[in-house]
C-alpha cells in the first residue's frame, strides 16, 4: 500500500496547495468585486459651466450636476407631481467660494448676475421640502437633446439656515 506522508497538521501538502490556492483565488474575486463595483458607482458630480462644456457628450449619459436653486423658477403641479426650476452656476472650487465671501454670498451674487449660466431641471415626483430660493442643490440625471435636465434624484441644503445656528455643546463650554 502507498504511503501518504502527511505535515504536522494531519494535512497532505497537495491537499493544503488546494486550500491556499482555493482561498487565494476566492480572496481575488471578492477583492475584484469590490473594486468593480466602486469604480462603476463612484461619480462626482459636475458644475453648471462643466456640464455646458462637455456639449452633446453630456446629452443621455447619467451625471450629477450641482447649483444653486433660483427659486423664482420653482413651478410644481401637484397634478402630475411635476417640478420645474433652474440652478445656477458656482464655483465647484471651495477656496474660490470662500474667497467670494463664502456660499451663501457666492449663491446670491450667481442668483443676482443674469451672465450666469442657468441649467432648466425637470423632477418627476414630489416637491423636497428644502426647496427653495438659493439652496444648494446636487441633481443626478440626464441631459436631454432640448437642453433640459432630466433629474431622478435632487439632493438639497440651504446654505443660510446652519450658518447662524451653533450647536449646544459649543455655547454651554
Amino acid at each position: 500500500m502507498a504511503e501518504i506522508t502527511t505535515n504536522q497538521e494531519g494535512m497532505a501538502p497537495a491537499n493544503r496547495m488546494k486550500f491556499i490556492l482555493g482561498g487565494a483565488l476566492i480572496a481575488a474575486a471578492i477583492l475584484f468585486l469590490i473594486i468593480s463595483s466602486t469604480i462603476s458607482t463612484a461619480q462626482y458630480f459636475l458644475t453648471v459651466e462643466e456640464l455646458y462644456a462637455l456639449g452633446d457628450e453630456a446629452i443621455g449619459r447619467e451625471l450629477k450636476v450641482e447649483g444653486v436653486v433660483d427659486g423664482d423658477t420653482i413651478e410644481f403641479d401637484a397634478n402630475t407631481l411635476t417640478l420645474r426650476f433652474s440652478v445656477v452656476h458656482i464655483p465647484g472650487d471651495m477656496n474660490e467660494i470662500e474667497r467670494m465671501g463664502g456660499l451663501a454670498e457666492a449663491a446670491h451674487q450667481a442668483l443676482l448676475d443674469p451672465e450666469t449660466l442657468r441649467l432648466p431641471v425637470v423632477i418627476h415626483g414630489p416637491k423636497p421640502d428644502l426647496l427653495q430660493d438659493q439652496a444648494q442643490a446636487i441633481i443626478t440625471g440626464q441631459l436631454s437633446l432640448e437642453g433640459i435636465f432630466i433629474g431622478e434624484e435632487v439632493l438639497l441644503k440651504c446654505p443660510t439656515r446652519y450658518e447662524s445656528e451653533i450647536p449646544l455643546q459649543v455655547e454651554q463650554e
